[in-house]
């Protein structure tokens, strides 16, 4: 495995992969920002690596739209939603305990700023019946790489699974499981 320095190339930077926390220990040890999701850690850090520049990032303010006491069902969803504690409160009250803020149903929410919150409990339900495999974006690719070994390997066990993972993201080139990434368990 490839330790993560100011002297690797970006290029290098870019077959290799390192887990999140990695990415923020960089970037804290080379004074670079560190909040932001998984893709924009890994675009500032080629920036910085390509450059020796830190990209010069506008911060965005917070700002809450909707305290609990003010949704309801009929309040609109809103641009930039943001699946905050309260609103969570809200959906778990109305949907029941074992309500989670799924990938596909924050989609739904955040493309649907001009629905209700009611319309919001109709497809969370929806979304919940659907049979259909949520797309796993980039970022995951553990959890794609997890997915696709099963989907190949049903008799295998989540140990074995995550075997291979960690083979596999040790080795320079891409992280999409291969029949081949079996010889690990050898």
């Amino acid at each position: 495995m490839v330790k993560l320095t100011k002297d690797l190339k970006p290029e290098e930077f870019g077959e290799y992969y390192f887990l999140k926390e990695e990415l923020k220990d960089f970037c804290r040890s080379e004074g670079l920002k560190v909040g932001g999701s998984k893709q924009d850690l890994e675009n500032r850090i080629i920036h910085y690596l390509s450059t020796g520049d830190s990209l010069n990032e506008p911060t965005v303010k917070q700002t809450s739209n909707n305290s609990s006491s003010e949704i309801n069902l009929d309040s609109r969803l809103g641009e930039n939603f943001k699946c905050s504690e309260n609103k969570r409160v809200f959906f778990e009250n109305e949907i029941g305990k074992g309500f989670k803020f799924k990938v596909k149903f924050q989609k739904w929410l955040k493309s649907n700023p001009e629905k209700t919150y009611r319309d919001a409990i109709d497809a969370y339900f929806e979304i919940q019946n659907s049979k259909q495999k949520t797309k796993i974006d980039k970022q995951f690719q553990y959890n794609q790489y997890i997915r696709d070994f099963f989907e190949d390997n049903d008799y295998k066990s989540l140990d074995d699974a995550i075997r291979c993972w960690k083979y596999k993201k040790s080795i320079k080139g891409h992280n999409k499981y291969e029949k081949s990434d079996l010889e690990a368990l050898l």
